[in-house]
């Protein structure tokens, strides 16, 4: 069985061709034609020995992912649909802005978290996508625009780690992919423009610290621990005063100066006033100091069976108007793509679920989310009753 070379980053690489009796500068060599040219065939690579060009096919390859289908919206958003095998399938964005290109990149097969408000969730998880089939996404889409659009400069000079999966649950695959990305012999992206997203995984945001710091991202979405329980399962194990706590200790490392939390709008849920003044408190209060931030107000994507609808544009407004004049810059996300399931919270692909999620968010959408009272920060804790 051969070798994909996209799992490799330069150390991997440089590793592999030490193996094979050639010296680093092979593995440059071969980095750079790989990630910069997209180039897939040995025989392309004219620069190394002919000797090596022949040795190459017999143990490793370059291989991508079968792309299914491509999508592309009339705002100019494309998404594709890459199989990943045994009946999955991911998706990956690419958003086309005027002064820059984001892809939008999953890490997993569908996701375990099950955010009650995300079409991933409720497709339920099959497994965790290797780092070639990370890197994969980015190779194909990169070099596909080039050549759709007729240029060799870079087309993508953001990547965001927003796609299908929680991308610190596949923390060994995803950090190689990271590095290759972040690689001037690969594709040269700046830290501050490659941003993992985390439903907080608060452990690994750690270990990202001291392994890879790149701009963070944080999916909060409530303002307090009861709320935040029924909309994102995972802050039963890691509530929000943790989750902040490791928010404080990763921007030592960080490229930017604050962390981005991301507030999914769902109408009479999280988005009234007494909502966006606790959010406000809790930012600018924790720990006694606050966490330094940017708050990314997301218009709920409705899907099939959420259950769910989106504020009203004037409620989300509002929210942002709150935050905004308590000292909190906050933006609303521009929808994109979801004439084509590609915006926020859409992406579902196909799963071949392993964890039962139909079943399990089916009972959800029976016990379905009610507004909860906010409690007063001073007095809400784990120790005392939720409030109903």
């Amino acid at each position: 069985m051969t070798v994909n070379l996209l799992d490799f980053d330069l150390e991997g690489l440089a590793g592999f061709c030490e193996q094979l009796g050639e010296k680093r500068f092979r593995a440059v060599q071969l980095f750079r034609w790989i990630h910069q040219k997209g180039a897939s065939r040995f025989e392309e690579m004219t620069d190394l020995a002919k000797s090596l060009r022949e040795k190459l096919p017999s143990v490793c390859s370059v291989s991508g992912l079968p792309v299914l289908s491509r999508q592309d919206s009339a705002d100019g958003t494309i998404k594709w649909l890459f199989d990943v095998g045994d009946g999955n399938a991911v998706e990956t964005v690419f958003i086309p802005e005027d002064d820059r290109g984001t892809l939008c990149v999953s890490s997993q097969a569908g996701c375990a978290v099950g955010c009650r408000f995300c079409s991933t969730g409720h497709q339920g998880f099959s497994r965790n996508l290797t780092t070639g089939e990370i890197l994969a996404q980015l190779w194909y889409a990169e070099h596909y625009l080039r050549r759709h659009l007729g240029t060799a400069d870079r087309v993508i000079t953001n990547v965001v780690m927003m796609g299908m999966g929680e991308p610190l649950q596949n923390y060994g695959a995803l950090v190689p992919a990271l590095r290759v990305m972040l690689d001037d012999h690969g594709y040269g992206l700046s830290r501050r423009r490659v941003t993992v997203s985390t439903s907080g995984v608060v452990p690994m945001i750690d270990r990202l610290a001291k392994d890879c710091p790149v701009a963070l991202a944080v999916s909060l979405h409530a303002t307090n621990d009861a709320l935040r329980d029924v909309l994102v399962p995972l802050n039963r194990k890691y509530p929000i005063a943790e989750l902040l706590d490791a928010c404080l200790r990763y921007l030592p490392a960080a490229p930017r100066d604050f962390i981005t939390f991301e507030y999914c709008m769902l109408d009479g849920v999280n988005d009234q006033p007494e909502h966006a003044r606790e959010l406000l408190a809790l930012l600018r209060q924790h720990a006694g100091r606050g966490v330094p931030a940017k708050v990314n107000l997301i218009p709920f994507n409705p899907f099939p069976d959420s259950g769910l609808k989106c504020s009203p544009r004037p409620v989300v407004l509002r929210f942002g108007q709150i935050l905004n004049e308590g000292g909190i810059v906050t933006t609303v996300r521009k929808t994109r793509g979801d004439d084509i399931d590609a915006a926020c919270g859409q992406l579902a692909g196909d799963v071949l679920d392993r964890t039962n999620a139909a079943r399990r968010l089916a009972q959800r959408r029976v016990d379905s989310v009610h507004p909860i009272r906010v409690v007063p920060l001073a007095r809400h804790s784990r120790n005392e009753e939720d409030p109903a």
